[in-house]
């Protein structure tokens, strides 16, 4: 697969411009604002922010992590979720290349970004990303891979399966386990990726999660119920499978052939 140094400009570019923009969307969706008006401000004074003080990255350093108006400390979210956008763009434009399912990836990238980050925080995860992606991953797949048969199989397994072990769970210990976002978190994730990438989702954000929770157990940060967010794992997990999944499933499936 060849490369060129415009295209890689352009993906950089987008990335970062689209990780300024979730940037708003983390900030202000969980709080039921819009995402389009106002321009960006201040959390704290609520001054506009210039256009040279809202350039990705740079601003951040210029302004020393400074609000120039009332000297407020500006959250490390901010340019971490624009690094992550553009290094998992780049990601997928290495692995994809310069061809019409990269953008639909992008697409998916930038919803997990967003998922990753307002579950972290607010152990929310918005039906107005969620359901959107599900219509949007389903349209794509008309026309490009995983193809409608894959997509839907990957929504309707991914998802059901999920509130299969929620309602299963709600059954046994009397308590919610799983809660609807996350169900249509996953089917989000198979509308993009088809049934077989999804369950590599499952399987990896359940392995990453168990880690980390009994890590905090052994380290006793909390038990089980105080690990992050199962979105945030869902979300790592399903950007593994979208950049690498393929390769992963042809090295683990390889010697069944």
């Amino acid at each position: 697969m060849s490369y060129t140094a415009v295209e890689l400009a352009i993906v950089t570019v987008v990335g970062l411009a689209i990780g300024s923009f979730l940037n708003v969307v983390i900030h202000r969706l969980p709080r039921k604002q819009s995402v389009v008006s106002p321009g960006s401000r201040c959390p704290n004074c609520g001054a506009a922010v210039r256009w040279h003080d809202n350039i990705p990255i740079l601003s951040y350093v210029a302004l020393g992590a400074r609000c120039r108006s009332c000297s407020t400390r500006i959250s490390a979210r901010y340019p971490l979720v624009e690094l992550a956008t553009v290094a998992i763009f780049i990601a997928h434009y290495l692995v994809l290349g310069w061809t019409p399912l990269l953008a639909v990836r992008l697409v998916f990238a930038a919803g997990m970004v967003a998922l990753f980050a307002i579950d972290l925080e607010h152990q929310l995860l918005p039906d107005a990303i969620t359901l959107p992606g599900i219509v949007v991953g389903l349209a794509a797949s008309l026309f490009l891979p995983p193809g409608f048969g894959d997509a839907l199989a990957g929504l309707l397994a991914g998802g059901g399966f999920l509130w299969l072990v929620g309602e299963a769970y709600y059954r046994y210990a009397g308590e919610e386990g799983m809660g609807g976002g996350d169900v249509k978190m996953v089917a989000m994730i198979g509308a993009f990726l088809g049934w077989k990438l999804t369950l590599l989702t499952l399987v990896l954000s359940s392995l990453l999660g168990s880690i980390i929770g009994l890590t905090m157990v052994a380290l006793r940060r909390g038990g089980l119920k105080s690990a992050l967010p199962f979105g945030t794992f869902l979300a790592l997990a399903g950007l593994v499978a979208s950049v690498w999944g393929d390769r992963v499933l042809a090295w683990y499936l390889g010697p069944l052939r």
